[in-house]
């Protein structure tokens, strides 16, 4: 069996290998013909797998993409080829939503503010959203979520307009699928009226698809003066981002915000336990037997420990400026697709176990800590 993964994809060597030759490819620049003879193609979301691309491919029988999303994916097509498909749902929500707590701490902290009592409006409540909203419930917050399709499929116990939300939230932070036509469109789902609408200081988050805001619009309501925090993890025009925009850009990074080790392998690992299904055979490998120690595991917090003290703590394990510095350091001589590529190793909050955690246990443990 051929196999060919994106040169980014981690572990693809120690979950495939038994399966057969592994070879692996820049996702920007894959060509039809080297998809010749091959049986799985591994990918990620900078890759359009469609019809083009499988030109050549005259045994591909399986398509996995280690991502959320699948707007790159002609899935369609897969199906009229009998080509079976699958995506890794979930599998880096917790890495987006520790980006998005690490991104509001470090805001709070720089501006000298406090997350208690403010209202996050969360847009898409996906796997990521849905993540998100059951950390922040543990904060002392307000959280408004918007989802229409969700809502009214009947699988959401509450919901709140847009306009509202984008009106009365102090953070807005979008987790929505890019969906460019139809009902439910999230192509510059936040344009120019509603950048207009919003209040001063607001923080608006994304960290979902570049499309989904209108960065031309934003660059000229900031350069109007609007008084906006922004933190832009995705871009449109991946890698020939608008680098205008970075002047008015508080966090700013290269589409990483899902990037944690755990998070990437666990995408590795769900095709890897497709594979195994679809050739019915035992799926014996799992994230344990592949991980390294963290450099940091333990900590005792003192009793003094209390709710402002959690961004320290946070920021033990991820500080989103560490990226928005690499970002601002090297964009200009090394290019978006490189510092993507070469992203230094992220853990996640539960690597860190964590003594004497108080009255304060409830809230370490829904953020991810593991309490002991």
């Amino acid at each position: 069996m051929k196999i060919l993964a994106d040169q980014n994809m981690p572990l693809v060597e120690q979950y495939f290998a038994d399966f057969g030759e592994v070879t692996r490819f820049d996702g920007r620049t894959l060509q039809s013909e080297q998809l010749i003879d091959v049986d799985v193609l591994l990918t990620r979301s900078v890759t359009q797998v469609n019809s083009a691309l499988l030109h050549s491919a005259n045994k591909l029988k399986f398509v996995g993409t280690a991502t959320i999303g699948i707007d790159h994916i002609d899935t369609a097509l897969l199906k009229d080829r009998n080509i079976a498909f699958t995506s890794a749902p979930g599998c880096n929500a917790i890495a987006v939503a520790e980006y998005v707590i690490s991104s509001i701490f470090a805001l709070c902290q720089e501006n000298a503010s406090s997350i208690e009592g403010k209202t996050i409006g969360i847009v898409g409540v996906g796997s990521i959203g849905s993540c998100l909203r059951e950390k922040l419930k543990a904060l002392n917050v307000t959280v408004l979520v918007c989802d229409p399709p969700k809502y009214e499929a009947g699988q959401l116990d509450e919901h709140q307009d847009l306009e509202l939300l984008l009106t009365q939230s102090d953070i807005v932070t979008f987790h929505v699928p890019l969906i460019k036509t139809g009902k439910h469109s999230t192509l510059h789902l936040l344009n120019k009226a509603r950048l207009l609408a919003l209040k001063a200081g607001t923080i608006i988050i994304n960290a979902s698809r570049g499309d989904v805001i209108d960065s031309q619009a934003l660059l000229e309501v900031m350069q109007d003066g609007a008084q906006l925090d922004l933190v832009i993890d995705v871009w449109e025009n991946e890698p020939t981002i608008l680098t205008e925009l970075l002047e008015y850009t508080r966090l700013a990074s290269v589409h990483i915000a899902g990037h944690t080790l755990e998070g990437k392998a666990r995408g590795t690992q769900m095709l890897y336990q497709k594979l195994c299904e679809l050739e019915k055979v035992e799926a014996k490998k799992s994230l344990a037997d592949f991980l390294p120690v963290p450099s940091i595991t333990d900590i005792n917090l003192q009793e003094t420990f209390d709710i402002p003290d959690l961004g320290q703590l946070i920021h033990l394990i991820y500080d989103v400026r560490r990226d928005d510095g690499i970002l601002r350091r090297d964009l200009v001589n090394q290019g978006f697709d490189s510092l993507r590529k070469n992203y230094p190793i992220r853990r996640e909050f539960s690597t860190l176990n964590i003594t004497g955690a108080n009255q304060h246990a409830d809230a370490l443990a829904a953020l991810g800590f593991n309490l002991i």
